[in-house]
């Protein structure tokens, strides 16, 4: 076969240090066209980033060339320079340690990218910290309480 060919579409969640609410509306629309940016400028197709004050979504069809961390560790250092780069208040921008990556089904596309989408709908009830614990539950994942918040 001359062709490699992939499709492998994830899911990313990340939080800012502290879960701190430094992505305010005035800089939200920005810093996500700026994770999309770095996304596709490593090959990947960036299907939608979203997210609130406190944390985001990417969800991405990952290139063959690169590993999920590879994407993660670029997205979050780029985007936080990119950020610190904004004003003053945001020097103390970073994010957490650890990151969320989860495979989607082509079937489950749409789904994930309604739920990205109504992020601030979603959050005015349910914690960043809830809805990563039920990510956590619904893909089976172990994991200790500790180290998750990191």
């Amino acid at each position: 076969m001359p062709q490699s060919l992939s499709l492998v579409l994830v899911h990313l969640v990340f939080s800012t240090k502290d879960r701190v609410a430094l992505i305010g509306p005035g800089v939200r629309a920005s810093l996500h066209a700026y994770i999309a940016e770095v996304a596709r400028n490593m090959d990947c197709l960036c299907l939608r980033v979203g997210g609130t004050a406190d944390h985001v979504h990417v969800m991405l069809s990952l290139a063959r060339t690169v590993s999920i961390s590879d994407v993660v560790q670029r997205l979050k250092t780029t985007s936080s320079l990119w950020m610190k780069d904004r004003a003053p208040e945001f020097r103390v921008f970073s994010w957490q340690r650890g990151y969320g990556a989860f495979s989607v089904g082509p079937g489950d596309q749409e789904a994930l990218l309604k739920y990205i989408d109504e992020q601030e709908e979603h959050h005015k009830g349910r914690t960043f910290q809830d809805e990563y614990r039920a990510f956590l539950k619904k893909y089976n994942m172990k994991y200790e309480e500790r180290y998750v918040w990191d």
